[in-house]
C-alpha cells in the first residue's frame, strides 16, 4: 500500500528511543505531539513495544535513525510490525539517519552489504514507504522495493550559510565524491570550487595530500554528509590552513561524532562546524565552535506531503 485517502486517516506520529527529540520537534511542527509508546527492556535486554492509542485506519509515521546502537533498528523494526498488526493503513519509516548506509556494495571478499540487509529487514517487517535524509550514497535508495523520499538538508545549511559573510567563499570538495556536493552549495552561495586530493589507507583512516585550488585569503566551506571520527575533517582543515585560507568552515548532515571526534574537532582550527539534529548529540557531544540546525521543519513539511498525496521534490525547487 503506497497511498491513502487523507481525508479517511489522520496522522499518528510516533518515535523510538533513538531520537526522540527530533521527533518531539516534528510533532510540534506539525501542531501535533507523538503517539504514547512504550519501549522498554525485558531483564536480558530483549526489547519491548506497544502502542498504547488506536492506529487502525491511521496514517502512521514512526521517526526512528538506524545507527548505533543496534537496538535503533531493533526498535523500529518492532514498531513497524506493531503498527501493521494493529491495522494501520499505511506506515512509513521516518529515519533522519540511515545507518549502515556506507556498507553498500561487496569491495572486500566475503563482507557483507549491510545497506541492503537493513533495507530487507526494513521491508519485510511491513514499512510501505521511508523518508531518510542525505544517505552516504544514493543509490542505497535502489535497495528498497518500496518508494523511497530522499531528502537533502542542503537547504537547512544554505539558509544559515546566507546569514553570514563568506565573500569571498570557496566550496571545498572533501573528495572527488563530493564534487557534486561542493557545486550545489556554490550555485546557491556564490563562490569558486576547489578540491581535497586524499587517500585512505584504512577505513576512518585518510591522508590529505594536496589542495586543488585557489584558497589563499578566502574563507572555505567543506560540506559532507556525515563525520564520524573528525580525523579527516581536521586534517582537510590544517591543510587549507597551510594553503592561507582566511576562515574554514565546515558542515555535515549526521553528526556521528565517534571516539575521540570530538576532542579532534575542537582542537582543529576551524572557525564553525554545522551538523543537524538527525543524531542526537548529547552535551558531552558539544563545544562552543559547534552549530547543531534542526531538519524538524524539513521532515515535517514532507511528512504533511506524503499525507495529502501532494508532491515531495517541491520542497526543493
Amino acid at each position: 500500500m503506497s497511498a491513502i485517502d487523507p481525508k479517511s486517516s489522520e496522522i499518528l506520529l510516533l518515535s523510538g528511543t533513538g531520537n526522540r527529540p527530533l521527533a518531539e520537534s516534528i510533532a510540534r511542527e506539525l501542531g501535533g505531539v507523538l503517539c504514547d509508546v512504550t519501549v522498554e527492556p525485558f531483564a536480558d535486554g530483549e526489547i519491548f513495544v506497544r502502542i498504547n492509542e488506536n492506529v487502525r485506519g491511521r496514517d502512521t509515521f514512526i521517526v526512528q535513525p538506524t545507527g548505533p546502537p543496534a537496538e535503533n533498528i531493533i526498535e523500529l523494526l518492532l514498531l513497524i510490525d506493531a503498527a501493521k498488526r494493529a491495522s494501520a493503513a499505511r506506515v512509513t519509516a521516518v529515519v533522519p539517519y540511515f545507518g549502515y548506509a556506507r556498507q553498500d556494495r561487496k569491495d572486500q571478499p566475503r563482507v557483507a552489504i549491510g545497506a541492503k540487509l537493513m533495507a530487507n529487514m526494513i521491508t519485510h517487517a511491513g514499512a510501505d514507504r521511508l523518508v531518510s535524509v542525505d544517505f552516504h550514497q544514493h543509490q542505497v535508495q535502489a535497495f528498497f522495493d518500496i518508494p523511497v523520499d530522499h531528502l537533502y538538508a542542503l537547504p537547512v545549511f544554505v539558509e544559515h550559510y546566507k546569514e553570514r559573510d563568506l565573500d569571498p567563499l570557496v566550496v571545498v570538495a572533501s573528495d572527488v565524491g563530493a564534487a557534486k556536493m561542493a557545486r550545489g552549495y556554490a550555485r546557491r552561495l556564490g563562490g569558486e570550487i576547489a578540491m581535497i586530493d586524499k587517500r585512505r589507507p584504512a577505513p576512518n583512516v585518510a591522508e590529505v595530500v594536496n589542495v586543488v585550488g585557489d584558497v589563499q585569503g578566502k574563507n572555505c566551506l567543506i560540506p559532507d554528509d556525515m563525520i564520524d571520527t573528525g580525523g579527516t575533517i581536521a586534517e582537510a582543515v590544517k591543510a587549507l590552513k597551510t594553503q592561507g585560507a582566511a576562515k574554514v568552515y565546515v558542515n555535515a548532515t549526521h553528526g556521528l561524532l565517534s571516539g575521540s571526534a570530538v576532542s579532534t574537532l575542537a582542537e582543529a582550527p576551524l572557525d564553525e562546524i554545522a551538523v543537524t539534529d538527525t543524531i542526537y548529540l548529547p552535551e558531552q557531544k558539544q563545544w562552543p565552535a559547534l552549530r547543531i540546525l534542526s531538519v524538524a521543519p524539513l521532515l515535517a513539511s514532507a511528512i504533511r506531503n506524503i499525507h495529502d498525496n501532494t508532491s515531495v521534490s517541491i520542497l526543493f525547487e
